[in-house]
């Protein structure tokens, strides 16, 4: 099997589950990947959380860094990253500096800018809920369209989101302390983009996404040191969670291509006549 001694480390949205990428996980084991949906403490969504707070970032990024060095321990020949949205920036942000391990990111809906066709026009005043005592008073609730285009998904989602508060495409509200470490998180990694040093980078990204516009494909290709390579996919009939909107199925076969290409063995060069 293609991706046969290789471990993918699946990096959901902020304060959501690993259900975002379900789409992707069956796909990537039937090829032989060991796949590995992971949770991480004061990012990911916990039911049980009556009042949830979310870690630092810097705490975020540490896990994910310590699973790739693990990974490796135990012997696998190569371990990537994929992320979406918020995790998409989270491995980025894991793959900075000598001591990253990872072979391969493959990055979902990008959003370091969120200047997508949905965010309203005050949306800088954020920063005022943010980083103020005003924003002990202040919730993000989700709100169609959910980044979903497909209307019968889109519909599920929110049956989804009035009966549990939870689904594949993310939490029905999100607390300030996720929604600033979020900004801290997206700050830290555009300000430091030339330290990535993962040399192969697959970027994914929705042509209508509401959330964050392709100029976040943009940022990635200004920001990115020449050593890394970088393949940009705009997909045409999506919005922000392409892993579950329509194009998914393009998404799952983009990914599968581009992380089997990366586990083939290096190609001896070949000898002069």
């Amino acid at each position: 099997m293609p991706l046969e001694k290789s471990a993918v480390v699946l990096l959901h949205g902020l304060y959501s589950t690993p259900d975002e990428l379900l789409s992707l996980k069956g796909p990537l084991q039937r090829n032989g990947a060991e796949v590995i949906s992971f949770v991480i403490e004061g990012y990911t969504f916990d039911v049980n959380e009556k009042k949830p707070v979310s870690s630092p970032f810097e705490a975020w990024v540490l896990a994910v860094k310590n699973k790739v060095e693990s990974l490796k321990t135990e012997g696998f020949e190569k371990v990537f990253l994929v992320g979406i949205s918020t995790g998409a920036a989270l491995a980025l942000a894991s793959a900075m500096e000598n001591d990253a391990h990872c072979d391969g990111l493959v990055l979902l809906s990008t959003s370091l800018v969120q200047d997508g066709w949905s965010i309203p026009p005050w949306h800088f005043m954020i920063n005022v809920a943010l980083y103020t005592p005003l924003g002990v008073f202040w919730r993000y609730k989700e709100k169609p369209p959910f980044g979903v285009k497909n209307e019968r998904i889109r519909s599920w989602i929110k049956r989804e989101l009035e009966q549990r508060k939870i689904s594949r495409a993310g939490v029905a509200n999100l607390g300030i302390s996720h929604l600033k470490q979020n900004d801290r998180l997206n700050r830290f990694v555009k300000k430091n983009l030339s330290l990535v040093t993962c040399p192969q980078i697959l970027a994914i990204h929705a042509q209508e996404d509401e959330v964050a516009s392709t100029h976040n494909l943009t940022i990635l290709s200004y920001g990115l040191k020449s050593a890394v390579h970088l393949q940009k996919i705009i997909v045409n009939n999506s919005y922000h969670m392409i892993s579950i909107d329509n194009d998914r199925q393009q998404v799952i076969q983009e990914t599968l291509q581009f992380l089997t290409n990366l586990s083939r063995p290096e190609t001896e060069p070949s000898r002069p006549e």
